[in-house]
């Protein structure tokens, strides 16, 4: 197993950025490129030099500092086959299933569509780290802009066969409204009740609720939880498929 160091900082309004340091080869990626000045601010700072970008998806706030930075860098562009013709420098196209070799690291591609067409997360399987983009937050998911809520239903899925311990980073700071909403449709669910509170009480003290863990999220994420008889009976779906109370549970979020 590689020693893998992650180092996590804000960008934008409500973006984190993320360094994955492989340090027995010194081999650094930044997932997604959000804003260039932070993400070369945190490799001055930590005395690593970038090698890989690995984007999760097109959108400006993921992939817009690539052009820049690997210019500055010469850094390998790793990004979705799906979407290989909007990620600005691409390299490298990756899709379901393929590594990608950061040092002795290795990370399984999956194919997480929903939020974007081509949208992949990227698996550090051996070290228990995944990296979801915006299909997973903590306490929410993505909006549907390009795909359907059977192709994120699917995605979660996948995800959610992720082994409970994984620590989940995803792109944005979003839980404490996410937890309103998830309190709304499943108000009968203690420990959701409970991570709630920490997480204000967190926020208050201006600290990151990211990262995640996957059993964390099945626990009380709403987005994952469409088999839960307390969120069923809330949006009053008691009898139907699961997709139609993921569905259902978007829906909601959406207009809340």
């Amino acid at each position: 197993m590689a020693k893998l160091e992650i180092h996590q900082f804000p960008c934008l309004n409500d973006n984190y950025g993320y360094l994955v340091h492989e340090p027995s080869s010194g081999a650094t990626a930044a997932v997604d490129t959000p804003e260039v000045t932070p993400i070369l601010a945190a490799l001055k700072e930590k005395g690593w030099t970038l090698t890989h970008i690995l984007n999760t998806h097109h959108h400006f706030d993921h992939a817009g500092g690539n052009a820049e930075l690997k210019e500055k860098t010469g850094c390998v562009v790793i990004g979705p086959k799906g979407e290989k013709d909007l990620i600005p420098g691409i390299d490298r196209a990756v899709g379901e299933g393929d590594i990608v070799e950061l040092g002795a690291a290795r990370a399984r591609v999956i194919d997480v569509p929903g939020h974007t067409r081509g949208h992949i997360a990227y698996s550090f399987d051996e070290e228990h780290i995944a990296f979801v983009g915006d299909t997973l937050f903590a306490l929410g998911c993505g909006r549907l802009f390009e795909g359907t809520a059977q192709q994120m239903w699917t995605s979660l899925g996948k995800l959610m066969e992720l082994p409970d311990d994984t620590v989940v980073y995803c792109a944005h700071e979003y839980t404490q409204s996410n937890a309103r909403f998830a309190l709304s449709v499943e108000p009968d669910n203690a420990a959701l009740a409970a991570r709630a509170k920490e997480i204000d009480e967190k926020r208050a003290r201006g600290e990151w609720t990211v990262p995640t863990t996957i059993g964390l999220e099945k626990r009380t994420n709403p987005f994952l939880r469409a088999a839960s008889p307390d969120l069923r009976r809330t949006i009053g779906l008691e009898a139907a498929a699961d997709v139609d109370v993921f569905a259902e549970t978007r829906k909601r979020k959406d207009n809340f």
